[in-house]
C-alpha cells in the first residue's frame, strides 16, 4: 500500500490515505500531506458509523475512486461508495474463501483484484468473472548501492551470531499457519549435520496473549536449540537480515501470494519453501519447494543446499533474476494505474 501510493503520487495523481488513529504506519507516508488523511477506525465488517465518515471525506475531497486492502474495510468501503457515488476497487490479499453475503453486499464493486492466479476461484463466487484482474505484488528490485557484505557482518555481529556459521532464516507473523513450528523441528535436524548453524525467526505474534510466540520458544528450549534461535519482531529494514542470511525459508501452510519470498528474492537470497499456491507462483525451481507440513523434508532441502555452497548462489541469481522481470514495482503499479483508468472511463 505504501508502494502504490508513492508510486500514484510520483504519477501526478491526488493521493489520500485511511488509516487507524492508533496506526504505526503514518510516518511511512511521509510524501503525502497532513490534511490527506482520515483517521477512522473499522471495528469489525459491519463498521457502518465509519462508513458513514469516510464517505463524508470521500464527498469532501471529491474522490473519485476508493481502493480497499483488507476484508474488514469492504463493507464500509462499499457503503461509503454507494453514499459518496464514488467508485469502489478492492484488493484480496488471502486466500480464504469470502463470505456468502459479500455477493450482495459488494455488488457495487467495480474491481476485485487478486494477487495470484490461485485466487481468481475464490474471487468467482462472489464477483462475475469480468470484475475480477489479477495483478501480483511488485517490490523494489533496484539495488541500493550498499555494501551489502558490510550489512551482513553487522547484522551477524550484533546478533552474535559467528561470522561463517550457516544461517537460516524465516520471516513472516507468528502464527500456525505460517509454519513456524515446521522450521523449528527441522532446525533442530538440520543441526544433527550442520552443529554450527543459527536460525532466525523474524515476525510478531500479533495475538493478545501471544500464545503462539510462547509455544515456539517452549518447543525451542525442549529441543535444546535455545542459544542456536535468535528471535527478531518487526524489522523496517530486512536488508541486514537478508544479505547476512545463507537461506531463506517460507514454511507457510498456505500463501496466496508470498511476500516475504518475494523480498527474498529481490536481495538475492536463496530460497526454499512449502509447495504453497503463492510460493509456486514465484519459485520456479521446484527443487527448492518441498510438501507442506513436513519439516523432515524441510530439513532435508535446507540441508542439501548448506552442503552445496554453489547451487545456492545460484538459486539466489536466478530467483533475484525473476523478481526483477516478473514481479517489479513498476509493473504492479501500471497495471493498478491501468484498473483505475478503466473503471473511471466506463
Amino acid at each position: 500500500m505504501v508502494d502504490l501510493a508513492r508510486e500514484m503520487t510520483s504519477r501526478g495523481h491526488e493521493v489520500f490515505i485511511g488509516l487507524r488513529p492508533t496506526n504505526q504506519w503514518q510516518g511511512r507516508f511521509d510524501f503525502i500531506p497532513p490534511e490527506r488523511f482520515l483517521h477512522v477506525s473499522v471495528r469489525n465488517s459491519f463498521g457502518m458509523l465509519s462508513a458513514n465518515r469516510i464517505a463524508r471525506f470521500l464527498t469532501n475531497n471529491r474522490i473519485d475512486l476508493i481502493h480497499a486492502h483488507v476484508a474488514r474495510d469492504y463493507l464500509a468501503a462499499a457503503v461509503a461508495a454507494r453514499s459518496a457515488k464514488t467508485r469502489l476497487v478492492i484488493t484480496r490479499h488471502v486466500m480464504f474463501p469470502m463470505k456468502s453475503f459479500h455477493r450482495l453486499a459488494l455488488r457495487n464493486v467495480d474491481r476485485a483484484i487478486a494477487v495470484s492466479p490461485a485466487m481468481v476461484e475464490h474471487l468467482e463466487r462472489i464477483f462475475p468473472r469480468k470484475k475480477i484482474v489479477v495483478i501480483p505484488n511488485g517490490i523494489m528490485c533496484e539495488a541500493s548501492g550498499e555494501d551489502i557484505s558490510v550489512k551482513a557482518a553487522e547484522f551477524r555481529a550484533f546478533h552474535s551470531i559467528p561470522r561463517y556459521a550457516p544461517l537460516v532464516v524465516t520471516l513472516g507473523e507468528l502464527k500456525p499457519l505460517k509454519g513456524q513450528r515446521d522450521f523449528v523441528l527441522a532446525a533442530n535436524q538440520v543441526l544433527k549435520s550442520h552443529d554450527d548453524a543459527y536460525f532466525v525467526i523474524a515476525g510478531r505474534d500479533n495475538s493478545i496473549d501471544q500464545k503462539f510466540r510462547r509455544e515456539l520458544k517452549r518447543l525451542a528450549k525442549v529441543l535444546g536449540l535455545e542459544d542456536r534461535i535468535v528471535w527478531l519482531d518487526w524489522l523496517d529494514d530486512l536488508a541486514p537480515l537478508l544479505a547476512a542470511a545463507d537461506l531463506v525459508v517460507s514454511p507457510s501452510h498456505s500463501e496466496s501470494f508470498g511476500l516475504a519470498i518475494l523480498d527474498a528474492m529481490a536481495a538475492g537470497a536463496p530460497v526454499v519453501a512449502t509447495a504453497t499456491d503463492g510460493a509456486r507462483i514465484l519459485i520456479s525451481d521446484t527443487a527448492a519447494l518441498v510438501p507442506i507440513k513436513d519439516p523432515l523434508a524441510l530439513a532435508t532441502a535446507i540441508t542439501s543446499y548448506l552442503d552445496e555452497p554453489d547451487k545456492r548462489r545460484q538459486l539466489g541469481a536466478r530467483l533475484a533474476s525473476e523478481a526483477r522481470s516478473k514481479f517489479s514495482l513498476a509493473s504492479m503499479c501500471d497495471a493498478t494505474e491501468r484498473v483505475y483508468q478503466e473503471v473511471l472511463e466506463s
